[in-house]
Protein backbone atom coordinates (compact mmCIF):
# COMPACT_ATOMS: atom_id res chain seq x y z
CA UNK A 1 0.00 0.00 0.00
CA UNK A 2 1.34 3.09 -1.02
CA UNK A 3 1.93 5.26 2.41
CA UNK A 4 3.19 8.94 0.84
CA UNK A 5 0.03 10.34 1.94
CA UNK A 6 0.76 9.99 5.65
CA UNK A 7 3.62 11.93 4.91
CA UNK A 8 1.78 14.51 3.44
CA UNK A 9 -0.98 14.46 5.97
CA UNK A 10 1.70 15.73 8.31
CA UNK A 11 2.47 18.32 6.12
CA UNK A 12 -1.26 19.48 5.82
CA UNK A 13 -1.37 19.71 9.72
CA UNK A 14 2.68 22.04 9.67
CA UNK A 15 0.05 24.25 7.32
CA UNK A 16 -2.68 23.95 9.40
CA UNK A 17 -4.97 22.76 7.40
CA UNK A 18 -5.94 19.81 9.52
CA UNK A 19 -8.98 18.79 11.87
CA UNK A 20 -9.06 16.27 14.55
CA UNK A 21 -11.66 14.72 16.21
CA UNK A 22 -15.37 13.54 15.74
CA UNK A 23 -17.06 16.48 16.89
CA UNK A 24 -14.71 19.37 15.99
CA UNK A 25 -14.71 17.91 12.08
CA UNK A 26 -18.63 17.51 12.32
CA UNK A 27 -18.93 21.26 13.02
CA UNK A 28 -16.35 21.87 10.71
CA UNK A 29 -18.31 19.86 7.93
CA UNK A 30 -21.71 22.40 8.73
CA UNK A 31 -20.03 25.24 8.47
CA UNK A 32 -18.69 24.33 5.14
CA UNK A 33 -15.05 24.36 6.01
CA UNK A 34 -13.74 20.62 5.51
CA UNK A 35 -13.00 19.53 2.38
CA UNK A 36 -11.89 15.91 2.66
CA UNK A 37 -12.74 13.57 5.71
CA UNK A 38 -10.58 10.77 6.40
CA UNK A 39 -11.96 7.97 8.80
CA UNK A 40 -9.56 5.32 10.23
CA UNK A 41 -10.54 1.91 9.73
CA UNK A 42 -11.30 0.85 13.22
CA UNK A 43 -13.64 3.62 13.73
CA UNK A 44 -16.76 2.52 15.91
CA UNK A 45 -19.91 2.06 13.37
CA UNK A 46 -21.64 4.78 15.12
CA UNK A 47 -19.15 7.43 15.20
CA UNK A 48 -18.86 5.80 10.96
CA UNK A 49 -22.71 6.64 10.29
CA UNK A 50 -22.58 10.03 12.12
CA UNK A 51 -19.55 11.33 9.84
CA UNK A 52 -20.57 9.73 6.98
CA UNK A 53 -24.16 11.33 6.92
CA UNK A 54 -22.74 14.67 7.47
CA UNK A 55 -20.37 14.26 4.61
CA UNK A 56 -23.09 12.86 2.23
CA UNK A 57 -25.33 15.77 3.17
CA UNK A 58 -23.23 18.18 2.48
CA UNK A 59 -21.56 16.80 -0.53
CA UNK A 60 -17.60 16.32 1.42
CA UNK A 61 -15.65 13.66 -0.12
CA UNK A 62 -14.97 10.73 2.83
CA UNK A 63 -12.41 7.85 2.96
CA UNK A 64 -11.87 5.09 5.25
CA UNK A 65 -7.91 4.69 4.94
CA UNK A 66 -5.42 2.87 7.57
CA UNK A 67 -6.56 2.62 10.98
CA UNK A 68 -6.38 5.08 14.42
CA UNK A 69 -2.81 4.85 15.27
CA UNK A 70 -1.56 5.59 11.50
CA UNK A 71 -3.42 8.48 11.79
CA UNK A 72 -2.39 9.61 14.75
CA UNK A 73 1.31 8.75 14.17
CA UNK A 74 1.20 10.74 11.12
CA UNK A 75 -0.09 13.90 12.81
CA UNK A 76 2.06 13.48 15.61
CA UNK A 77 -0.46 12.19 18.18
CA UNK A 78 -1.27 9.15 19.56
CA UNK A 79 -3.91 8.26 17.68
CA UNK A 80 -6.88 9.85 15.74
CA UNK A 81 -10.49 8.23 14.15
CA UNK A 82 -11.73 11.35 12.34
CA UNK A 83 -9.40 13.66 10.62
CA UNK A 84 -10.64 16.61 8.25
CA UNK A 85 -8.94 18.90 5.66
CA UNK A 86 -9.78 22.35 5.73
CA UNK A 87 -7.57 23.91 3.04
CA UNK A 88 -9.38 22.33 -0.61
CA UNK A 89 -5.82 22.29 -2.53
CA UNK A 90 -4.13 20.00 0.21
CA UNK A 91 -7.89 17.74 0.09
CA UNK A 92 -7.19 17.69 -3.44
CA UNK A 93 -3.66 16.24 -3.36
CA UNK A 94 -4.13 13.95 -0.29
CA UNK A 95 -7.17 12.34 -2.97
CA UNK A 96 -4.90 11.92 -5.17
CA UNK A 97 -2.17 10.54 -3.44
CA UNK A 98 -4.46 7.82 -1.32
CA UNK A 99 -6.13 6.86 -4.86
CA UNK A 100 -2.50 6.51 -6.71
Amino acid sequence: MNQQWLSFLGLALSAGAVITGEQMVVQAIQAKKVHLVILAEDTSANTFKKVTDKCRFYNVECVQKADSLELGHALGKEFRKVVGITNPNFAKALSKKMNA
